[in-house]
């Protein structure tokens, strides 16, 4: 385990019993979403190989633009 996780663990430890259980579903939560997006990529490797080539060649057919961090 990081330092970084046990001192979160460890401030998590001064919380109330509902916060605790609160930010642990949230963690949980957020593992098996991961989980899933690796098993989706996983199973379609080719799907997402075929997704990366058409965006190449619509940005090399200059069908792309450069989005603006500021309007995001």
């Amino acid at each position: 385990m990081t330092k970084l996780l046990e001192e979160a663990i460890a401030k998590l430890k001064t919380r109330p019993i509902s916060e605790q259980d609160s930010i642990a579903a949230l963690i949980l939560e957020e593992l098996n979403e991961d989980n899933r997006w690796n098993e989706s990529f996983a199973r379609s490797p080719d799907l997402l190989a075929k997704l990366v080539a058409e965006a190449m060649a619509e940005h090399h057919a200059g069908r792309t633009q450069e989005l603006d961090p500021e309007k995001l």
